[in-house]
């Protein structure tokens, strides 16, 4: 991996990309970097105005690119349903669950779940199922789900996912980010249980600048903690370009590993793509397992090809 750059992505000429949150920072890199090495990328994003914008800015960038804006909230199981029910093609080479929400305010998706679980894993785990056919079916698929280096404050309670007996916003952005780990984790298990082809990998960004970090403090007019989210973008963070490359190479790179996880090769903060540190419970079969169960009763998604 030393000194991997965008560079480096092989040709994507014939593969089918989908990137969550594909509007802005990390999602928006990801599918510019690997349109401009051909690949065809569907923009998946929750709003249409941001989402064409993008498409928009992203042609103008990569002429020629082959990129299409398609709605989707992971807030909410029925635009999931209805993203993945119009899907458009047979095949799907590459799923980038790239989308997610960071330290909000106590909140509720429209199902009812805490928003960062909601949000960060329950939306891309019934993605990830209800496009499962067309991964099975394409030769060298791939899933790259997003966690961060926070997932180390909190281990998941399986008994309480949606934080009803006390909300602590970062604790619960950690424990949806140990989720989105468990899930490559386990979804590797059960790919490689069922002889399945596609590898589950995960990536994480270090400290790079985004609109993630000022996001809650603007939604709660909390202007001195956006101040200070602001500087520290500009002061220690990383670019998103710089960000999205342990995306990319978890992504496209020959050889990564089922279960992989990849992030900036300096202290899990910047720096080329490198094989990152993990917590020990984020590959705990048992809790894999827990999760798996309550990600289908409580999203109805249940991984039925993977069942044999």
């Amino acid at each position: 991996m030393t000194g991997w750059n965008a560079s480096d992505i092989p040709d994507q000429s014939g593969r089918t990309a989908v990137v969550t949150g594909a509007n802005s920072g990390l999602g928006y890199v990801s599918a510019r970097e690997l349109a401009r090495r051909g690949a065809r990328v569907l923009l998946a994003c929750r709003s249409e105005e941001r989402g064409q914008e993008a498409g928009d800015r992203l042609v103008a960038e990569v002429p020629g690119a082959d990129v299409r804006f398609v709605r989707l909230d992971l807030g909410e199981l029925a635009s999931v349903r209805e993203f993945a029910a119009a899907y458009p093609y047979e095949r799907l080479d590459l799923l980038v669950n790239n989308a997610g929400v960071m330290a909000l305010p106590r909140g509720r998706t429209a199902d009812g779940f805490e928003t960062q679980f909601g949000v960060n894993h329950l939306g891309h785990f019934a993605l990830t199922g209800l496009l499962l056919p067309a991964l099975l079916s394409t030769p060298g698929a791939r899933v790259v789900t997003l966690s961060s280096m926070v997932h180390a404050l909190a281990n998941l309670d399986i008994d309480d996912l949606n934080s009803e007996r006390e909300y602590r916003r970062w604790i619960a952005y950690a424990r949806s980010k140990t989720a989105n780990l468990l899930f490559t984790h386990e979804l590797s298990r059960r790919l490689a249980a069922a002889g399945a082809g596609p590898v589950s990998a995960a990536a994480h960004p270090g400290y790079a600048s985004t609109n993630l970090q000022t996001a809650g403090p603007r939604m709660e007019g909390r202007r001195r903690a956006e101040r200070f989210a602001e500087f520290g973008n500009r002061v220690f963070a990383q670019s998103a370009e710089a960000g999205a490359l342990p995306t990319l190479y978890a992504a496209t790179a020959p050889g990564v590993r089922p279960d992989s996880f990849v992030g900036p090769s300096f202290a899990m903060w910047r720096g080329a793509p490198a094989a990152s540190w993990r917590a020990p419970w984020t590959r705990d079969d048992r809790a894999g397992e827990l999760l798996w169960a309550a990600s289908e009763r409580l999203t109805g998604v249940t991984y039925d090809a993977l069942k044999g």
